[in-house]
């Protein structure tokens, strides 16, 4: 049996005010993960005419992007002050951003070609993440593609370590490596492409999956 995953305890409030607070400093914070986010985009494979969602854009670095690929991009995040960052950070002042919840996701069923989800997936708690998953499921066309990248959970002494500082700092180290495969694979994703890269020790995996 394996492992079960640390839980994430803060509630979604205290999220929105750490990520508001975080907001002027996060790239500074976050700068290791540009390449596997880069990496990420690149697998998905978006086309100029595709409909892309992003769950959880942060300060809009994968966004920038994603909208230097596609005419029609929209974008999620919990935190309203990463989203003012993320609006003048992209080129394309068309892309539809808004705050909002990945478990609530305000949009109609099969609207979208692509989800894109960076680093975002592990901030939910273990019963969320199945809810996430339906959510796009749901808001997918049919044989449209999910990208993820996550930190995925394996017995290694960097996640055990990285694990205890989340037990310990559980707001500010909130997000905590997760079981990426089994949870894509439950929801009757396909997946693709699957690789695993390292980041400081911990893996990092990146899936593309297709509904």
């Amino acid at each position: 049996m394996k492992p079960e995953m640390e839980r994430v305890l803060r509630s979604k409030e205290q999220a929105r005010k750490n990520y508001n607070s975080l907001s002027r400093w996060y790239d500074l914070f976050t700068s290791s993960e540009k390449r596997f986010t880069d990496n990420g985009i690149q697998t998905l494979d978006v086309q100029p005419d595709e409909f892309v969602l992003e769950i959880g854009c942060g300060t809009g670095h994968a966004l920038a992007e994603l909208t230097d690929k596609s005419r029609n991009v929209f974008a999620i995040d919990l935190s309203e002050k990463m989203l003012k960052i993320a609006r003048g950070r992209i080129h394309n002042q068309d892309a539809g951003l808004c705050q909002a919840d990945g478990l609530f996701l305000p949009f109609q069923n099969q609207c979208f070609d692509n989800v894109f989800i960076s680093f975002a997936l592990e901030l939910f708690d273990t019963p969320e993440i199945p809810i996430v998953l339906s959510e796009i499921y749901r808001v997918l066309k049919q044989e449209g593609k999910l990208g993820v990248v996550s930190l995925i959970k394996q017995d290694t002494i960097a996640i055990r370590v990285y694990e205890w500082f989340h037990r310990q700092m559980p707001t500010l180290v909130d997000c905590r490596p997760i079981y990426l495969g089994p949870a894509i694979k439950e929801k009757s994703f396909r997946v693709q492409k699957s690789t695993i890269k390292t980041m400081w020790g911990l893996p990092v995996s990146i899936v593309v999956a297709q509904k």
